[in-house]
């Protein structure tokens, strides 16, 4: 059964760091996507949630617009654990992040993996809070 479960939230001033972190269980990361989310405050569906990050199974890293050159995404296969190196925080950073992780698809898949509808497992979140 996969596992995620988040950790490394807090408060954080304004042009700080902050690492988040995700292990996985029940899965082989090398063989899955996987990703970071958020949700800003007010939006608690899951469809609210916006790609930040994504790695593929072979290590090739995408972000959103909004984080480019700030954020940083990485994995350790050995130790099934995903991580998020934030620098340079803004308060517009501020909302729960959520890891998520999708097997690679046995066809050929042209989506852009930053949606949510495109993964089937989600850790349960760890709040970040970015003050000015």
């Amino acid at each position: 059964q996969v596992s995620l479960v988040e950790s490394g939230g807090g408060s954080v001033q304004a042009g700080g760091s902050l690492r988040l972190s995700c292990v996985g269980s029940g899965f082989n990361s090398s063989t899955y996507y996987m990703a970071w989310f958020r949700a800003a405050p007010g939006e608690e569906r899951k469809m609210e949630r916006k790609g930040v990050a994504v790695i593929s199974p072979d290590g090739i890293t995408t972000y959103g617009d909004s984080v480019q050159g700030r954020f940083t995404i990485s994995k350790d296969s050995a130790s099934n654990t995903l991580h998020l190196q934030m620098n340079n925080v803004k308060p517009e950073d501020t909302a729960v992040y959520y890891c998520a992780a999708e097997p690679l698809p046995r066809v050929k898949y042209g989506g852009s993996w930053f949606y949510w509808y495109e993964y089937n497992y989600w850790g349960q979140g760890t709040q970040v809070t970015v003050s000015s």
